[in-house]
């Protein structure tokens, strides 16, 4: 006879593990029957989480690597940015993965499910080897699955392939990250490098773009020995590591709570449309359920930020996708004529209106009010 749950979380990734993560720190669910499904054990380091942050995080016991420093580089514009009171962290998938279930299989009440989910609704969970009564159980899904695409959405896509290049000489300077180089090349669409170094000898070297469709491998490699080769100024490496992946960035409306679910993740629109960014935005999300749960309030009225970030999102999207403005251009442009600690809590969301019409009176705003007109009265 199968068990009855409380709660079932639907993919063990980062929002599904955030979620179950400070459930289990409350110590307030101890009582609760808590079900976590996936398709496989969490055994390799499949991708890398990047975020600035201000104070310890909830995840900083397993933080890589964090820097003080950022650089922002373009054709006519680099500086070393000032980013106080703001860190650079990073989190491997691997550290994540693993300090998560540490933890998770020491709580006598979790049960984990590894199998297939092929469809699930309000009252069944299909498996490839069983189904699964959703019953009295609160459902989290944090699985995406992309939606038909419709005339009147943008649907681009940030890919992105990384090298962990090592030297054999001292070359990074531990304490500096490169934030976004857009020297290179933008005949692919939106484009920029980001260089992470490990330490004196190691970096992870990040090739990324913003576009429709993806390259093929090889252009990938390529960009990237033309990089390491012609603005590192690295002649002799080995690529020790190397990473590849792909995060939507589209308009599309995302719900929080339909037809009994709870979407979390990305699945709930918590990957900035603009930017791609997620890490935080899921931590932002999963502490406001958690709380919510605690205080016995309705999950489906939660509100994770104002909606007007969305409509920002959206109209920087349409230039994007439209072709109107370049990423290499809008990005030069707001580093250049903002603090960074208010581009960062910009695109966190943070800032109040009046910050944020002083950021965008920076920008190119012939392009952006057109732009935003198109995208209001659509």
């Amino acid at each position: 006879m199968q068990k009855s749950y409380d709660y079932i979380i639907l993919g063990a990734g980062c929002a599904g593990l955030s979620l179950l993560m400070r459930m289990i720190d409350s110590a307030q669910f101890a009582d609760k029957r808590i079900l976590l499904i996936d398709k496989t054990p969490k055994t390799k380091n499949d991708r890398t989480w990047c975020f600035w942050e201000k104070e310890k995080g909830f995840f900083e016991k397993i933080v890589y690597r964090k820097w003080d420093g950022l650089v922002f580089r373009s054709d006519n514009y680099s500086s070393l940015l000032d980013i106080f009171p703001y860190q650079y962290k990073m989190i491997r998938g691997i550290d994540f993965y693993n300090h998560c279930f540490n933890e998770i299989n020491k709580q006598v009440n979790v049960d984990i499910i590894y199998d297939e989910i092929h469809s699930f609704d309000s009252s069944v969970i299909q498996l490839t080897n069983q189904s699964i009564k959703v019953g009295q159980a609160m459902l989290f899904n944090s699985l995406y699955q992309p939606a038909e695409k419709k005339e009147d959405k943008f649907y681009l896509l940030q890919h992105f392939k990384g090298w962990i290049v090592q030297t054999d000489k001292n070359t990074f300077n531990p304490d500096v990250a490169t934030l976004m180089d857009f020297r290179v090349q933008q005949d692919y669409g939106t484009t920029f490098v980001y260089t992470l170094p490990l330490n004196e000898r190691e970096a992870l070297v990040e090739y990324t773009l913003f576009t429709e469709s993806l390259l093929n491998n090889q252009q990938y490699e390529e960009e990237l020995k033309n990089y390491v080769r012609d603005f590192l100024k690295i002649d002799s490496f080995k690529v020790i590591d190397e990473e590849f992946g792909i995060i939507p960035m589209t308009n599309e409306d995302f719900s929080f709570s339909s037809n009994g679910v709870f979407h979390i993740g990305t699945a709930g629109g918590q990957t900035k449309a603009s930017t791609g960014y997620t890490f935080q935005f899921i931590q932002k999300q999963a502490k406001a359920i958690v709380d919510a749960l605690l205080q016995q309030q309705d999950l489906s009225v939660l509100s994770f930020f104002p909606k007007r970030f969305q409509f920002y999102d959206s109209t920087l999207l349409r230039l994007l996708a439209k072709g109107e403005l370049g990423g290499k251009e809008i990005f030069t442009r707001l580093f250049k004529a903002n603090k960074a600690e208010q581009v960062f809590k910009f695109l966190d969301n943070e800032t109040n209106l009046g910050e944020e019409i002083k950021i965008m009176s920076t920008l190119q705003i012939g392009s952006f009010f057109k732009a935003g007109v198109k995208e209001f009265f659509r």
